[in-house]
Formats: C-alpha cells, structure tokens, sequence
C-alpha cells in the first residue's frame, strides 16, 4: 500500500472527462499544468515534480521564469517546431523532433513561441540533485543546453507518458533521478556543432589575453563573438577543444610561467597579477595544467631554461577533468 508521500501527485495533463473525475487526486504521478510551466494550484510540489504540456493551437506565445533553485527540463513527446528566446537572443529556432531536450538553469526567464501541435513532459528539478561543486563554466553551459536527440531522454520519457497514472511515484521519480544524473555528466551527446569562425575567434582570443587579470564571465565572452552563450561555448569548443573558462585559466598560467622564469616575484604576488584570488587556487591549478607545482616548475626551469609554452589551438585530450570553481 503506498504512503501518502508516495502518492501525492494531481491530475494527468489531458482533457477531463468522466473516468478523470472518478480518478482521486492521490493517484496522479504527472502534475496538471494550468499554463506553460504553470503547475495547478494544489499540486504537490516535491524536488522533482514531473508535469505534462499539451496544446493543439497552431501557433502560440509562452513565457516563464525557471523558480529559484530548480532547473527546468523539457522533453518533446512529439515533433514540433518551437522557437526559443532571452531578452532578444535566440537560444533555439527550429524542428523539435521527439525526443529532444532542453534545460533552463534557476531564476532564468525563457519565451517559447510553438507552431503546430505540441506535447511535452516537463521536469522541475531541485539544483540539489546536482554537482554542489560545479565549476561555473559547467553550470553556465547546463543552461539553455539543447539536445536535438537524446535516445535515452525520449525512451523514459515515452515510457512514463504511456503508463501514465499506472508508472507509480517511485518510477516516474526515477526517471527525473536519471535525467538529473545524465545532464550532470562531463560530456553530453550533443548536436554536431560548426566551429567559431576565425574572425570571432580572434576578436575572443584578443580580449582574453587584453583582460584576462580579472573574471571574465562566459556572457561577457559570448557578447564579444555576438552570439548567445549556448551557441558560443559550444562554437568555442568546436574550434578550439577548449571550454571556453578553460581556455581563460590556461592562458593565466602561461602568463604565470613567464613571471615565474623571469622573476623572483612571491608565488601569492603571481597569482594574484594573473587573476586568481588565492595562491592556493593558483596552485592548484598549475599542478593541474602542468603536472608540477608552481615552485618546483620555477626551480626546474631555472636549470633547464625550456621555452615556456604556448597554448595549443586543440585542447589536449584530457575530456575527463574539470577545474573547480572559478578564478575572481
């Protein structure tokens, strides 16, 4: 026999009629939404609330502000053609194909203008359910992610749609386990994406090494390609290898080896002339690019003189690692 914690989801998103009614409350697993990403008053809302959206209209308008502390995902259950927008920026304008995904990190406001039928199963996910530690590239390229594909996605998806009420809580609460577990991974199944053109490419590379003492955020990089942040990151990676605050904090420890062979400057001195706000920071994250800390890579080039290293164009094949956090 269920709990009551267990049961404690309301109405399945599809038009009413007499079995609905005869359905209790408790029994629900999908939430009712009363507009786009508009959950019925009533519904219990848990740190994952798993919703339905359904619209027959030809063309309509949305928006919404992800709540605070959640991210949003939306899986398509049928093909649609969607148009998605920020303050102007065109995140997505396209076909949709069943299947496809697509996340809106905390207290990030989103317009979605649909043509044609549409169908989706909506996730609400509390951040707890993922990396507390998350650099701030990482998080910054969760929001507005669009997989055009994701077979995994659209399997438990279409599953837990066609079982409906029968899924019970604890599978359709699995299922956002999983989706939650999946985006939080290194690398993601993405779209093929073209590479940054050259022309951005260097106005991007000129401003990191003008600024590159002080934080730079990925919007404020995006802005100087004149793309959104989605289509940057992902257009910065394909032409370079690198994550685009990966790049920003290999280019700081170059700067740090010419101070270091060139100079007797303290390390906390150093580390502080090429951006990071702590000199443990910095260690940590020569060690990481170097593979030696910064004092036993300055006593070593000292006897041996090696020409300091330019950044390579491809990021070297180390996917796997992440820097934590970010430099101030």
């Amino acid at each position: 026999m269920l709990t009551e914690s267990q049961t404690a989801y309301t109405w399945i998103d599809r038009p009413a009629g007499p079995r609905d009614q005869e359905i209790p409350r408790a029994t629900q697993v999908i939430a009712r939404e009363d507009g786009w990403r508009q959950i019925a008053s009533g519904s219990k809302i848990e740190d994952i609330t798993i919703s339905r959206w359904e619209d027959s209209r030809d063309t309509k308008w949305h928006e919404a502000t992800t709540p605070d502390g959640r991210y949003f995902v939306a899986i398509a259950l049928k093909t649609t053609r969607a148009k998605l927008t920020r303050e102007r920026q065109i995140i997505f304008d396209g076909t949709m194909p069943s299947g496809t995904l697509y996340v809106s990190a905390p207290s990030r406001q989103l317009s979605a203008q649909f043509q044609g039928p549409c169908d989706f199963l909506h996730f609400h996910i509390s951040a707890d359910h993922f990396p507390a530690r998350w650099s701030l590239d990482a998080a910054e390229e969760l929001d507005d992610l669009v997989l055009l594909r994701d077979p995994l996605a659209a399997g438990l998806t279409k599953a837990l749609a066609e079982q409906g009420d029968a899924a019970g809580h604890q599978f359709a609460r699995s299922i956002g386990e999983i989706l939650a577990m999946r985006l939080a991974r290194p690398e993601l199944p993405r779209a093929k994406v073209n590479a940054l053109p050259k022309w951005r490419l260097r106005r991007v590379e000129q401003h990191i090494a003008a600024h590159f003492e002080r934080s730079i955020s990925l919007s404020e990089l995006a802005g100087i390609a004149g793309l959104s942040r989605m289509h940057f990151a992902a257009q910065f990676r394909a032409a370079t290898g690198y994550r685009p605050r990966e790049y920003l904090l290999n280019h700081r420890i170059e700067q740090a080896k010419s101070m270091l062979m060139a100079s007797e400057r303290p390390l906390a001195e150093i580390a502080l002339a090429v951006g990071f706000s702590t000199q443990a920071h910095f260690s940590t994250v020569f060690k990481r690019v170097s593979g030696q800390t910064p004092a036993r890579w300055r006593a070593a080039s000292r006897n041996q003189r090696p020409d300091v290293e330019t950044l390579p164009r491809r990021r070297p094949s180390w996917d796997g690692d992440r820097f934590a956090g970010s430099a101030a």
